[in-house]
């Protein structure tokens, strides 16, 4: 199956292309290009008219949507909960997920782990975002900033613990958060670099000295940068500091407006262009009707597109942020170049999973065919993965499917 898009703009981490086109065939792009396609380029034509052609968005920090949510008492419903989350995800342009958990007991933990390595390792889901992995945010985090996780499933560090989850999920532990001031985070650290997992800082009480040795130790990422951290001094400049001026580091950032001002979202993508990650945080709630639900063993309140924990509106707890919204905010309010932004929600993210190489994340000959297709105002008109529409409510590229596809919608 092959076929070229068409659009007023192609989006690739590096370029706008006005106008340009992607050609697929089957689940690979095949060539990608300013103006229009030539003789060469094979397949049908789809003219998407004044859209936009992106790569598909790879959320690396997502717990839930659509009232579903990666922590599961058993491997059965969190596979059923992982593939629900995966297709309400694609109608947002996501293409690309790293199932992210919260702090829970060890048992839990690893029921949520080998449910989450099952649906990974089936290599996609009908209608849905492909899970490339599993994100372990905790158990190992600070309890002074601990956030929404259970206060009794916050542990120290621990090796073992983390050898058995890795072998638990088959190796499918892309990602895990860690406070590099805990007894036991160096060694955490050296285990986790050691099987291939990216470390990042996060729910932490760290100075600036303790973070920049776990960077020299071999921490490469932020989780949710400036919260659940010390806010930077000028006498005591703290972790965030320390992460925003090593070029080593990729930055996430939840970009809903409700955890960072834009104006700080603005300095962290000057100061590290290039570096910053997009991520939704999304909570089980995302999508639902305000009110009250569940992540994790906690109750958590939504209003007003804010995400607190039940029993303190003071502390945010995750978000019913989605990956379009994210774009459109770091566009339109945060001003971000349309290609930075775009480089923020998947290739960025591709590389901090660990998957840069693959080509996620990015429109070039060989590369994954996971692409979104954008209305002018960012908004998600089509969703593809590996080559097939998983979301089209309008039909714009129901030309490019056949039998075998999935609906999100």
């Amino acid at each position: 199956m092959s076929y070229v898009l068409c659009a007023a703009t192609v989006v690739t981490p590096d370029a706008v292309l006005s106008p340009g086109y992607v050609g697929v065939r089957d689940a690979v792009i095949t060539s990608v290009g300013e103006g229009a396609p030539g003789n060469g380029v094979p397949g049908a034509v789809i003219d998407l008219g004044a859209r936009i052609v992106a790569p598909g968005y790879f959320d690396v920090h997502v717990h839930g949507g659509d009232g579903a949510q990666v922590n599961g008492e058993d491997v059965a419903d969190v596979v059923v909960s992982l593939e629900q989350m995966a297709r309400f995800h694609a109608r947002y342009g996501t293409t690309s997920i790293l199932a992210t958990t919260v702090s829970d007991t060890p048992e839990r933990l690893r029921t949520t782990v080998e449910g989450a390595a099952e649906v990974v390792k089936a290599g996609g889901v009908a209608g849905g975002s492909t899970v490339r992995g599993i994100h372990l945010e905790g158990p190992w985090i600070a309890r002074a900033r601990m956030g929404a996780h259970h206060p009794d499933a916050i542990r120290l560090p621990d090796v073992a613990e983390l050898a058995s989850l890795v072998a638990a999920s088959g190796g499918c532990i892309r990602m895990v958060t860690t406070a590099p001031e805990l007894a036991g985070s160096s060694q955490l650290i050296a285990a986790a670099r050691q099987a291939g997992i990216t470390v990042a800082i996060g729910h932490t009480e760290a100075d600036y000295e303790t973070t920049l040795n776990a960077i020299e130790a071999g921490a490469r990422h932020a989780t949710h940068l400036f919260n659940a951290m010390p806010p930077p001094h000028h006498r005591r400049p703290g972790a965030v500091t320390a992460l925003l001026l090593d070029d080593r580091v990729t930055l996430e950032v939840v970009a809903d407006l409700e955890h960072v001002h834009p104006a700080v979202l603005a300095l962290a993508a000057r100061c590290a262009p290039r570096r910053i990650v997009a991520v939704s945080d999304a909570v089980p709630a995302a999508g639902l009707e305000p009110g009250t639900y569940e992540i994790g063993r906690l109750q958590v309140s939504v209003a007003a597109g804010r995400v607190s924990l039940a029993s303190d509106p003071s502390t945010l707890a995750g978000s019913v942020l989605t990956m379009d919204a994210a774009v459109r905010h770091l566009v339109g309010v945060v001003g971000m170049p349309l290609d930075a932004a775009v480089a923020s929600a998947s290739a960025t993210p591709a590389w901090a999973a660990g998957l840069g190489d693959s080509g996620l994340g990015h429109l070039r000959a060989e590369a994954p065919a996971d692409l979104v297709v954008l209305e002018p105002d960012l908004s998600v008109a089509a969703t593809i993965v590996a080559g097939l529409p998983v979301y089209d409510p309008v039909g714009c590229v129901s030309t490019a499917g056949d039998a075998r596809r999935g609906s999100a919608g």
